[in-house]
């Protein structure tokens, strides 16, 4: 029997499409989209901090860059 699959609630989606954004204003940085995936999964609370704290993607690439 398949276990029935996870609904992710609208805020987890929210923050999903927002990380989306912030790889891509890294990558128009220079990093690669594997690069830029890899961080932002590396540092996933930090993101969630940032996403939480009311800062844009555009934002959230810029403190990552500095």
């Amino acid at each position: 029997m398949a276990k029935k699959q996870e609904e992710l609630d609208p805020e987890e989606i929210e923050l999903i499409q927002w990380c989306i954004e912030v790889e891509s204003f890294l990558v128009a940085a220079g990093a690669s989209e594997q690069e830029a995936q890899a961080y932002i999964e590396e540092e996933a609370e930090w993101f969630t901090d940032l996403f939480f704290e009311g800062y844009t993607p555009e934002q959230a690439a810029q403190e990552a860059l500095a």
